[in-house]
């Protein structure tokens, strides 16, 4: 999501580089609007638009609105994430689904709702959000681990599968970064 975190940080960016955007949320619509406002302070457009990115019909609104709003999608900014950490010996496996289900189907879902259109327009740039985690593993985070790291081997594949329509897709591994989510 853009409403906070690495999100909202990475929207504002796109908004002073001059970027129209989507700040996508689940939760909080008041921090989506604060991020929209922000941004259309700096001279830009924005919208908020709530969607689940682990529920397809919800992803195909979410760029459908996108595109209706703003006439194209060329970067996507695949951000969302939660974490239910657990032991895995401890880990329900409902931990597991919401965490994959956020964390890497949300990449898949989103990536693949964009993509026809940005094949149509022979461009576009996808950023995916992994985590080191996701080349390193981390005790008490087994889901969490998977979903990043099948985000940095989802990337490399659809690096390969889009680049000859001059889409790029790259994924960015951070470290810790003090955000809500990690509080």
């Amino acid at each position: 999501g853009a409403s906070r975190g690495i999100g909202r940080a990475v929207a504002i960016e796109l908004g002073k580089l001059g970027a129209k955007v989507v700040v996508n949320y689940s939760g909080s619509e008041a921090k989506a609007l604060e991020v929209v406002d922000e941004i259309k302070g700096l001279g830009t457009d924005a919208i908020a638009v709530q969607a689940n990115v682990a529920e397809s019909d919800s992803v195909q609104a979410m760029i459908k609105e996108a595109i209706s709003t703003f006439g194209s999608v060329d970067i996507l900014v695949n951000n969302a994430g939660i974490t239910r950490d657990n032991l895995l010996m401890r880990m329900k496996e409902d931990e597991w689904d919401d965490v994959i289900n956020t964390n890497l189907k949300g990449v898949f879902l989103c990536t693949k709702a964009v993509t026809r259109q940005m094949m149509k327009q022979r461009a576009g740039r996808i950023i995916n959000i992994s985590s080191i985690v996701g080349v390193s593993g981390n005790a008490g985070q087994a889901n969490y681990v998977a979903a990043k790291s099948g985000v940095i081997g989802l990337t490399k594949t659809t690096a390969k599968e889009l680049a000859s329509r001059n889409i790029t897709v790259n994924a960015v591994a951070p470290g810790f970064i003090a955000t809500d989510m990690t509080d």
